[in-house]
């Protein structure tokens, strides 16, 4: 079993699926949680280029 993703907030996400209780709010959970998972990788990528720039990676496309 993997280790929950720590940048995510399964409480509250818990709460709005809970909210969820029709198809326009179901729509809208789903792309929030689309759009943060993109937010995130996006970040991810932007820190990467930046550490890259400094010269603080050892190999392209390293995490």
């Amino acid at each position: 079993m993997t280790k929950p993703d720590t940048g995510f907030d399964y409480d509250r996400y818990r709460k709005l699926l809970a909210e969820a209780d029709d198809e326009p709010k179901r729509l809208a959970f789903i792309n929030l949680l689309i759009d943060e998972k993109a937010r995130d990788q996006l970040a991810r990528q932007s820190l990467r280029s930046t550490l890259a720039g400094m010269g603080l990676t050892t190999k392209p496309g390293a995490d």
